[in-house]
């Protein structure tokens, strides 16, 4: 099922475009060409470096889209993280980076299972699936469907008192899941009030990189995939 957010201020239906085939012109004359090698030789292959991704005005690379895969299931953390440290990730993406400090307290189960899929390299080459801008934008799906998860769900019910405002991180949901439900799917808040029921884990916030998030928000038309890709190159560890 899709991890959606409900709310009644976006009605827009969630769409993926499908890219269109393009044709290739030959030209009317035959370049020449080297004779074939000796038998039992080969032609040394010359080798090419990847063309280096473009900064755009917009401040993000100019990326391909990664292709999408089957995670699997992962294993579900069994105990929290270890407490007296602030846990962090540290999100890595063709627009920047932004740190997430996680809520222990809110979140635990949620927190631990983020954590365990970051070092697992879940998240690597995944992407931003949606961007709704002045709302939310979610990723942590392999599958860039919206219906992707780690092969398991945790619980941490939010206070009724939760509040969904700019720079929140939580953790995104079926409408059928119970409040708090999370798998691998998170989305930061890029409005200054979402106005959300108290129906999403609250993993943490962001710390440092707002303007990174902000940036990405832009990249949106309506509540559905961005404008352009937005690769996650990562999701990294960090405690003190």
């Amino acid at each position: 099922m899709r991890r959606v957010l409900a709310t009644s201020l976006l009605a827009l239906a969630f769409a993926f475009a499908l890219a269109a085939c393009g044709s290739t012109k030959h030209s009317a004359s035959t370049p020449a060409q080297a004779p074939p090698p000796p038998s039992g030789q080969t032609t040394p292959s010359t080798p090419t470096t990847p063309a280096k991704p473009k900064l755009g005005a917009n401040g993000c690379l100019e990326v391909q889209q990664p292709s999408p895969r089957n995670p699997g299931s992962q294993k579900k953390p069994t105990a929290p993280l270890p407490a007296g440290k602030r846990w962090s990730l540290i999100v890595k993406t063709s627009c920047g980076s932004f740190t997430i400090a996680l809520d222990l307290k809110t979140a635990p189960n949620a927190a631990a299972s983020m954590v365990a899929l970051a070092r697992a390299g879940f998240f690597k080459n995944t992407t931003f699936h949606r961007v709704a801008p002045g709302f939310v934008i979610q990723g942590g799906d392999p599958t860039a469907t919206g219906n992707g998860g780690p092969g398991y769900t945790t619980v941490d019910k939010p206070p009724s008192s939760a509040g969904y405002t700019r720079g929140v991180v939580a953790m995104a949901k079926t409408q059928t899941e119970p409040a708090g439900t999370g798998g691998s799917q998170f989305f930061v808040v890029t409005g200054s009030n979402a106005n959300l029921p108290p129906d999403y884990a609250l993993l943490g916030k962001v710390t440092s990189g707002l303007a990174v998030v902000e940036r990405i928000g832009k990249l949106g038309n309506g509540d559905g995939p961005p404008t352009q890709p937005i690769v996650i190159d990562d999701l990294k560890v960090r405690s003190k």
